[in-house]
C-alpha cells in the first residue's frame, strides 16, 4: 500500500471521521479479581491521560487521541459495569474451572501450563487464555489424568492434564 493512501486515511480520520467502538464480547464477563484490577487500573490510567489531554492546546493529534481515549474508556467502563467477579479460590479443585492454572502435556511429552482467565485478561505470551478460547473450552469440566483434544489451526493436538490448581 502506498504511503499516500495511509496518510490520506490518517487525515480524513483526523478530519472528523468517527472512531468504530471496541466491540463488547456477547459472553458474559467472568473476570479473576487480578483481572478485575488491571481493569480499574487501566480505567485510572485512562482517566488521568484523558485529563492531561484536555488541559493541552487543541491540534490535530491531540483531538485524534482525546477521541481514541474517550473510546477506549467507555470500552473498559463498560466491561467494568459487567463484571462478574469468580475467585479462583472458590472453585473445586478437582476440575478444570475459569480461574484454573492446568499443566498439561502434549503429544510430544512437552509440558505446557495455562491460565484460564477473563477475556480482557488473556495474553497468549504469558499463556493466559480466553475461557472462551478453544483451548479452554477443551479442558474445562475435565480432571487430572483426562486427555481432551485441543483443536487448532495448525492441527489438533492431544493435551493430558496432569495438575490443576487454583491461586487468587
Amino acid at each position: 500500500m502506498s504511503r499516500a493512501f495511509v496518510n490520506e486515511e490518517r487525515f480524513e480520520q483526523a478530519g472528523g471521521e468517527e472512531l468504530v467502538e471496541r466491540p463488547i464480547s456477547e459472553h458474559p464477563n467472568y473476570v479473576t479479581p487480578t483481572g478485575a484490577l488491571e481493569l480499574q487500573t487501566l480505567e485510572e490510567s485512562l482517566t488521568a491521560e484523558l485529563e492531561v489531554l484536555k488541559n493541552a492546546a487543541e491540534d490535530t493529534f491531540s483531538k485524534d487521541k482525546k477521541a481514541e481515549l474517550e473510546r477506549d474508556l467507555r470500552y473498559v467502563r463498560a466491561r467494568l459495569d459487567s463484571t462478574i467477579l469468580i475467585d479462583p479460590k472458590t472453585q473445586s479443585h478437582e476440575t478444570v474451572l475459569f480461574g484454573a492454572t492446568v499443566e498439561v502435556k502434549d503429544d510430544d511429552g512437552a509440558r505446557h501450563t495455562f491460565h484460564i482467565v477473563g477475556e480482557d485478561e488473556a495474553d497468549a505470551s504469558i499463556n493466559k487464555v480466553s475461557w472462551v478460547s478453544p483451548l479452554a473450552k477443551a479442558l474445562i469440566g475435565q480432571k487430572i489424568g483426562d486427555t481432551v483434544t485441543w483443536q487448532r489451526p495448525v492441527g489438533n493436538t492431544n493435551l493430558e492434564i496432569l495438575d490443576i490448581h487454583y491461586e487468587s
